[in-house]
């Protein structure tokens, strides 16, 4: 029973295992996608998912602006751009007859919805053995919708990735060969969290680490835990 099991577990996992991948992309058609040409391998095109992203964070920005002053502080030309931005929202927003104004803080999922029109979530699924998901808890979706990010650290080609892939189901090997690891645990939150640091310059965060927790600041940073069906379910 318990080799049973542990062949069913590598025969899920497998696909997600760097070397194996590696050894057998020729012979494997599941592994290795064929697309004719580079523009068949986008549902949503480029622009779409600029705008859609663009929007969502100069809303959360916006929405966390009084907690930004220390950084714009060092950033006057980009200060400049969101103060206009600030002032339009002041106008539409005014519910006072008083000239002074303060901001309402949402939380990321709120933002998220009143800009796009629905909330998402990390949870627990109700179905037996299905593991985590992400599931729509408020609003609609409309077809075609950018929905999620996929966080973590981004590997090349020639980059080693060996301990970080064992065991792990995170691993996305995208169409050109980069891998990410979205795993938000063990060695991988911990190789994400270095390179974080490192890359940081003063007061200027260059990646975003709550991903890693339960409350991240980026609602759309969940897509490693959408999941592909499998071939029995």
């Amino acid at each position: 029973a318990a080799l049973r099991a542990l062949r069913r577990r590598w025969g899920s996992y497998r696909y997600r295992f760097v070397p194996w991948v590696a050894l057998n992309l020729r012979r494997q058609r599941r592994t290795l996608r064929y697309v004719p040409e580079s523009s068949q391998d986008k549902i949503v095109s480029d622009e779409d998912v600029f705008e859609t992203l663009l929007k969502t964070f100069k809303a959360l920005f916006l929405n966390d602006f009084s907690r930004q002053a220390d950084i714009l502080a060092l950033l006057p030309e980009v200060k400049c751009q969101y103060l206009e931005l600030l002032t339009l929202e002041q106008n539409r927003s005014k519910a006072t007859s008083s000239n002074h104004w303060s901001q309402q803080v949402f939380s990321p999922e709120e933002v998220l919805f009143n800009t796009l029109g629905f909330t998402i979530s990390r949870d627990r699924s109700s179905l037996v053995s299905a593991g985590t998901g992400v599931f729509v808890t408020k609003g609609f979706v409309p077809k075609g919708t950018v929905v999620s990010m996929y966080p973590g650290t981004v590997y090349r080609k020639h980059e080693p990735i060996f301990f970080q892939s064992l065991g792990n189901p995170f691993i996305f090997r995208c169409i050109d060969g980069i891998l990410i690891d979205g795993n938000d645990k063990g060695i991988s939150r911990s190789v994400y969290r270095s390179c974080s640091r490192r890359d940081q310059l003063g007061p200027f965060q260059m990646s975003d680490e709550s991903w890693l927790t339960a409350s991240p600041q980026n609602p759309l940073a969940v897509g490693q835990y959408v999941n592909n069906c499998s071939h029995g379910k």
